[in-house]
């Protein structure tokens, strides 16, 4: 038999070795030649609306607004407080409780009448202070030669900020002591206090050096804490345009006086100097400081009649009972020698008592009566502003041409500005299409296109036909839904944060922090809108209208309800919208020819095969 084993196996590699001799030619490669992604960019329509409120809840925010400011686009603004107070349970002036001091125990003479007497009352506010130190070298960003570097060195000595804060020097002085001698020379410093703070005051518009009246009356009108519409079964809510104060609502007057603000740190030394530390008197020492706020005296006689006496009543068993006796307070400016308008830190307000009363002291020997005395014992009392919280915003009328732009919104007419101010002003963002978004032609085609939206922006330009203050514009917008109130996707995936020394600067992606050109002059408005648009695209998301805002605070992401005009029409507004009286002019969609390069648009940057 023939074997053909050999033969075969030589055919087959001859084979093998001539097909790896052949050219290679890529499955699909003129089928992927044509499908190389091309990255784009188009802009498309965005229509603006004008709108404004009537009315906006303002009872329980974070902060309150206090003063005026004449507006040279948006006109005058005017903002009071109305607060109530709060009171623990049957609070106790002096050693003993009333029921106490009224029993009438002969064996027992420790059971006096204490007498209790107010001797101050102070009405304390803080201010917002500002003690960002990103490089925690012992100076605020604000003062540092350099926010981020420890070994800078602020005052211009030989000494660091760090080696000064350490030592205990001041790095703002190169003299800490004032003794004449520089800090890198000076072998006693012994004299500076190294406690002592210097702060920046955050949220103060207009002159901080103006005086003007401060009022202070008792409210007599019960802010009570349950809404009667609802069966008084859920929370009632106040709005910023009752004037309690011009309807007659006001009771003793506790307070009202030429002051000027103070920025400084309030240092209070001690009473009385300690007999048993020879070497030091006490009365040249501090012994309480507080950030710096506005501390003015209100009327003893009233709290004496309204608190002090009250002791052991029902009147005094809780907050509710007496919020029912003595309702509140209102606190108002008047008599302005210049603009100054406040935000204040009411959450930590109070106002400070001190009284006087009888201490019977039985020095040590309680059964040994011959050496007792009475003597007049000082001590402190708080009550605290709390509880209904309402901020009083008044405005004048809008003028003519903002009046004549919400009209045609009203009518679904688009405009070529939008005014945006404070608890005032709004603009309604409609994309796409000017009428009905909800049969849009444009985003229907858009939709059948294989793009990849890389991303989405929503600009506004400031209009440079609108003289506005640099000061009084708006530093930050705030782009929501407009039918819920609620923040839109990008801004609830943003969890960027910032180390700047500048409040309200947090989520810079998604953005709407304004912009300045290059000759630092205010510019424009940017929204990172990417998600937002790719829901409506890719995922069939309603294209619902948006809301723009003025806001103090982008981390405040809350809703208010806003009564938008006289038919009772409401909306849920941004709460953060409403702290501050800034506003700023923007292009709309519809400007003059010469404004045309500065409309209002939406910019996309895709991708497509």
């Amino acid at each position: 038999m023939k074997k053909y084993f050999p033969i075969t196996v030589s055919i087959i590699t001859t084979l093998l070795l001539y097909s790896c001799n052949q050219d290679y030619y890529p499955v699909g490669e003129n089928l992927l030649s044509d499908q190389m992604l091309q990255t784009e960019s188009e802009s498309f329509p965005a229509f603006t609306f004008q709108e404004s409120i009537n009315e906006i809840e303002s009872s329980n925010q974070p902060l309150a607004q206090l003063g005026v400011i004449n507006h040279p686009v948006f006109g005058r603004a005017e903002a009071s407080i109305v607060t109530q107070v709060i009171i623990g349970s049957d609070p106790v002036f002096g050693d003993l409780s009333q029921r106490f001091e009224d029993f009438d125990d002969e064996s027992d003479p420790t059971l006096i009448s204490e007498e209790e007497t107010v001797k101050q009352a102070y009405l304390e506010i803080p201010f917002f202070t500002n003690v960002r130190d990103t490089d925690n070298d012992g100076v605020i960003d604000s003062f540092d030669a350099d926010p981020n570097d420890p070994q800078s060195n602020s005052d211009g000595d030989e000494l660091t900020d760090l080696a000064e804060t350490q030592a205990g020097l001041n790095p703002l002085s190169s003299d800490s002591d004032g003794d004449g001698i520089l800090d890198h020379n000076d072998t006693d410093n012994a004299t500076y206090d190294a406690e002592n703070r210097v702060y920046t005051i955050d949220s103060i518009y207009g002159n901080r050096e103006a005086q003007f009246n401060l009022q202070v009356y008792e409210l007599t009108y019960y802010l009570g804490n349950l809404d009667p519409n609802t069966n008084f079964e859920s929370e009632r809510a106040y709005y910023s345009n009752r004037d309690y104060y011009e309807e007659g609502f006001v009771g003793a007057t506790l307070l009202d006086q030429t002051v000027q603000l103070n920025f400084d740190e309030l240092r209070f030394n001690y009473s009385e100097d300690d007999p048993e530390t020879t070497d030091v008197d006490e009365t040249t020492q501090v012994e309480t400081r507080l950030t710096p706020r506005i501390r003015v005296p209100l009327d003893t006689n009233f709290f004496q009649e309204r608190l002090l006496d009250l002791e052991g009543s029902d009147a005094l068993s809780g907050t509710t009972a007496y919020q029912k006796e003595m309702r509140g307070f209102i606190i108002r400016t008047d008599n302005l020698s210049d603009d100054l308008y406040m935000l204040l830190n009411f959450q930590n307000a109070e106002i400070k008592i001190e009284y006087e009363f009888n201490d019977y002291n039985t020095q040590g020997t309680s059964d040994d009566t011959s050496d007792d005395t009475i003597e007049k014992v000082t001590r402190n009392f708080t009550l605290r502003l709390g509880g209904t919280q309402v901020n009083i915003l008044k405005n004048d009328s809008f003028n003519a041409a903002i009046q004549q732009r919400i009209t045609a919104s009203q009518n679904n007419s688009s405009t070529d500005k939008l005014f945006i101010q404070s608890s005032r002003l709004h603009g309604k963002i409609r994309l796409f299409s000017e009428d009905n978004p909800e049969e849009n032609e444009l985003l229907d085609n858009i939709r059948t296109k294989t793009w990849l939206i890389n991303e989405a922006s929503l600009i506004f330009y400031i209009d440079p036909e609108t003289t506005n203050p640099q000061e009084l514009i708006a530093q930050r917008l705030y782009l929501f839904d407009y039918n819920t109130g609620k923040p839109i996707a990008d801004y609830i995936n943003d969890g960027s944060t910032t180390t700047s020394s500048a409040q309200n600067t947090n989520k810079q992606i998604f953005g709407g922090i304004l912009e300045l050109d290059e000759n630092d002059k205010p510019f424009r408005y940017r929204f990172n809108v990417t998600r937002h648009l790719t829901n409506i695209i890719r995922n069939d998301s309603i294209n619902a209208d948006l809301g723009l805002v003025v806001t103090a605070n982008i981390d405040n992401s809350n809703a208010v309800k806003a009564r938008k005009n006289e038919a009772l029409e409401w909306l849920n507004y941004p709460q953060a919208a409403t702290l501050n009286p800034l506003g700023v002019v923007v292009v709309g969609s519809n400007p003059d020819s010469s404004l045309t390069d500065k409309k209002v648009k939406l910019e996309l940057i895709y991708s497509e095969y």
